[in-house]
């Protein structure tokens, strides 16, 4: 790789330790090509991405992001993935690393919080951003539901009232 297309590496990696939303970190200990190409898409399929970079230049394009922090969590073959959503990168590293013993989760960055492997499998456990979402429409939409039954309930007793009441004059 020459200079020009390291600094052009740099420059991209710190604009996603920037723009990320949560950033993961995690040893890689002899995943396969084939290992490797299943993450890849899986993140890209949930939105997010994975990259492999040397360490030394991951490190040059941390220096002065909120990221900075992870650092040292740069030792040895690492694999880098990233997502806006904070969510999808844990949950899609931890999955991985539950199926397979050639990746361990090192830990990450959310902003300038500075998470370890507890933070990422914490965040992993959470739902994501579109169950929260369906989540929340659906606790909205209860109370209106319910609102509009118990609005229409006296109106329905009245008409059956009345109902009665007609059907008891016509039978006398």
């Amino acid at each position: 790789m020459d200079r020009a297309t390291k600094e052009k590496l740099v420059a991209t990696l710190g604009g996603v330790f920037n723009d990320a939303g949560v950033i993961v970190v995690a040893h890689n200990i002899g995943l396969t090509v084939t290992q490797m190409n299943d993450l890849r898409v899986k993140m890209a399929e949930a939105g997010g991405n994975v990259k492999v970079a040397k360490n030394r230049l991951v490190k040059l394009a941390l220096e002065g992001t909120d990221a900075e922090g992870i650092k040292d969590l740069f030792v040895g073959p690492t694999v880098l993935a990233y997502s806006e959503d904070p969510v999808t990168a844990p949950k899609i590293v931890s999955d991985f690393a539950k199926g397979s013993d050639k990746i361990a989760v090192l830990g990450g960055a959310m902003g300038t919080t500075v998470l370890d492997i507890a933070g990422v499998k914490t965040l992993a456990e959470l739902p994501s951003l579109d169950e929260l979402r369906a989540k929340l429409i659906a606790m909205i939409q209860t109370p209106a539901t319910r609102i509009a039954g118990v609005t229409q309930a006296p109106a329905a007793q009245l008409a059956r009232v009345m109902g009665a009441y007609a059907s008891k004059g016509e039978a006398a």
